[in-house]
């Protein structure tokens, strides 16, 4: 029997799940060239460490961007790289895959993901939607007629959506997300502080001060960086408040198209929702406060779910059980989509 494997292809991480094992994998979705030979010298986290921090011949990239694959080659030679880490390597393994996209992908992007998924070793690979996924590794019951919503907010967009009997009612995915919270650090520090900074240092700001939500307790950290002026390393104090007011437009954007999305809900679903309220996962959902804020915002109730951040590979996993219901009914038989 072949191998089942799940893939949450995320801008910011790479998770593998495989069937009967769990969750074997979750490493960044980071790789390491070599641009004279085009080499491949590190992938995951040992890349992850070179970022911002590389001669001028080596360049750490980031191959997916806003929840698509930016570079093809490179992402197919990392999902090869995870895939023979995780499944082994031989000349006729050819595992079933199926890869997670984000609900407002194009057809051509949906090929790209297929294809490259296909020459990094894969037999047959399946597409599912990020917030189905989501909904299925929360533990949610998708099945029902009863409508359940889930806001998946990753590295590279942020998806939100209504889903009944299996199926998404309504829907919207905006590319704002983990990776926009960090820009907007990045700018809050050159424009208030004239400190330059780098994303792994506006990443470790989020991760230590991030606040959506007024805290009971302002908190502090120290923030390294260049300074814009004298062109030397400077130390400055960055307060939870100032990154709160640092990430107030793609918090506004986000919370924006919740409410869109539940504009766009039939009434009987929102009644619904209105009782079983809102399901948060995703990295962002660790956002100090996120939850009071969308709250507020909708006046639904809202809950981070348990490890928020696995919630898509978990159900990308979960759902390598449908596969043979998906073949035998030949749901786009030419290509498999869920």
């Amino acid at each position: 029997m072949a191998t089942e494997v799940g893939i949450d292809l995320g801008t910011a991480n790479v998770l593998v799940y495989i069937k009967g094992k769990g969750i074997v994998l979750e490493e960044p979705s980071v790789v390491a060239v070599n641009k004279d030979t085009d080499e491949i010298l590190a992938v995951g986290e040992e890349a992850r460490q070179m970022l911002g921090r590389t001669p001028a011949n080596i360049v750490a990239v980031k191959p997916l961007k806003d929840g698509v694959i930016a570079d093809y080659d490179i992402t197919e030679k990392m999902l090869k790289y995870f895939i023979r880490k995780t499944c082994g390597s031989g000349r006729f393994f050819k595992p079933r895959i199926m890869v997670c996209v984000p609900s407002g992908v194009t057809e051509v992007e949906k090929r790209a993901v297929r294809e490259a998924a296909t020459q990094a070793g894969g037999k047959n690979v399946f597409l599912i939607e990020e917030p189905v996924a989501a909904a299925i590794g929360a533990g949610l019951d998708i099945s029902k007629p009863d409508g359940v919503m889930v806001i998946d907010i990753g590295g590279g967009t942020t998806d939100i959506a209504v889903i009944a009997l299996g199926g998404i009612v309504a829907s919207a995915s905006v590319k704002v997300a983990g990776d926009r919270f960090d820009d907007s650090i990045i700018q809050y520090m050159r424009k208030n502080h004239k400190l330059y900074i780098g994303e792994r240092t506006a990443e470790e700001l989020k991760f230590k001060l991030g606040t959506a939500y007024t805290r009971d307790e302002v908190i502090t950290a120290d923030c390294r960086g260049r300074d814009l002026v004298s062109g030397l390393p400077k130390v400055v104090e960055v307060t939870s408040e100032e990154i709160m007011e640092a990430l107030e437009e793609p918090l506004y954007t986000i919370c924006e198209a919740v409410h869109s999305v539940l504009e766009q809900t039939p009434p009987e679903l929102a009644a619904d929702i209105t009782n079983s309220g809102i399901v948060l996962t995703g990295g962002g959902a660790y956002l100090y406060g996120l939850d009071k804020r969308i709250q507020e915002r909708t006046g639904i109730e809202v809950r981070v779910a348990d490890m928020p951040e696995q919630c898509v590979a978990i159900g990308t996993g979960k759902a390598l059980n449908v596969i043979e219901t998906i073949e035998s009914n030949k749901l786009n038989s030419r290509e498999p989509y869920l």
